[in-house]
């Protein structure tokens, strides 16, 4: 009995050692996670002084995605025996210049992606890749500064796509308006005078430039490991709203290792305009159809992949 009460103590007392020690280290582990913390602080204080700074800032971040396959007498599916596979890639950059006196912004984007399936009992079929995804957007602002969070300003926004029909369309924002920085990551553009340029050689289909109103959003940030931007560039035309259009797209980047990690973008667009012109394309379209008649629907993209920061 006396052994058993002895045995019974003595792990009574190794438990709450253990506590007391488990208590102690988690006590410790707090405060040099407060350390940290005061650390990191005082780190991201700096970097925003180093941000503020006249001069020029460059950077660019983007996901590449990819995948390839091969069937072979796989008769569970419609096309037992085919190669597929589909890549593509994103990239933002900018490069930013800050003065006392006045800003010059300039960005890009692209997105570009190719698939193929190969359909091994079709000898018409090809076996090419073909586009699939083809954005190309660059943008220019300048700003005379009235204060540090307003400005006259001036943009030159061109999108077009590139692997097919390069400028055909095309499309061109030249206006002026005031930009309005609340923060250093945020960007405001109003220009209640901006004319919108349209490119094409399609003969069927007479896209028409108009004069209008130009808004965009652009709010670029990066904490820690995680990267992000997006944008919402919007064009209302003065001549009729359905020579209007917008553009929002949308990139997220997570670094696991280095400068590697996973990536996710999407868009989204409306332009009555591009809508008209695809109908008209189509097999049995009726040439006398007229714009205010299209049926213009959402536009989307999406791509998940790995990511790269620079």
């Amino acid at each position: 009995m006396k052994k058993t009460l002895l045995l019974f103590i003595f792990l009574i007392g190794i438990v709450s050692i253990n506590a007391q020690t488990l208590e102690e280290l988690k006590a410790t582990q707090a405060a040099k996670k407060d350390s940290i913390t005061a650390i990191q602080g005082r780190v991201d204080a700096i970097q925003a002084q180093i941000d503020a700074l006249p001069g020029w800032k460059k950077g660019a971040f983007g996901t590449i995605g990819g995948s390839i396959s091969s069937f072979k007498n796989w008769y569970a599916q419609g096309t037992p025996n085919n190669n597929s596979g589909n890549i593509g890639f994103t990239v933002n950059a900018f490069a930013n210049l800050n003065q006392d006196k006045f800003f010059w912004r300039n960005a890009a984007n692209v997105n570009l992606t190719w698939v193929k399936l190969d359909d091994k009992d079709d000898p018409t079929d090809s076996d090419k890749f073909r586009e699939a995804t083809d954005v190309f957007n660059i943008n220019s602002l300048y700003g005379y500064k009235l204060s540090k969070k307003f400005a006259i300003s001036g943009m030159g926004e061109y999108r077009t796509t590139l692997l097919s029909n390069f400028n055909d369309p095309g499309f061109l924002d030249l206006g002026v308006g005031a930009t309005w920085t609340p923060t250093k990551d945020l960007v405001v553009v109003v220009h209640p005078f901006n004319y919108n340029f349209v490119f094409s050689s399609n003969s069927v289909i007479d896209f028409q430039s108009s004069l209008g109103a130009k808004i965009l959003v652009d709010y670029t940030r990066q904490i820690d490991a995680v990267s992000f931007k997006t944008n919402l560039s919007m064009f209302q035309s003065y001549k009729s709203g359905d020579l209007s259009n917008w553009t929002w797209t949308n990139s997220f980047g997570y670094t696991l290792w280095k400068m590697i990690g996973v990536g996710f973008d999407f868009g989204l667009r409306q332009n009555k305009q591009e809508a008209f012109n695809y109908q008209q394309s189509q097999p049995g379209s009726i040439s006398a159809a007229r714009l205010e008649n299209v049926d213009n629907k959402l536009q989307s993209y999406w791509m998940l992949g790995l990511n790269y920061s620079f």
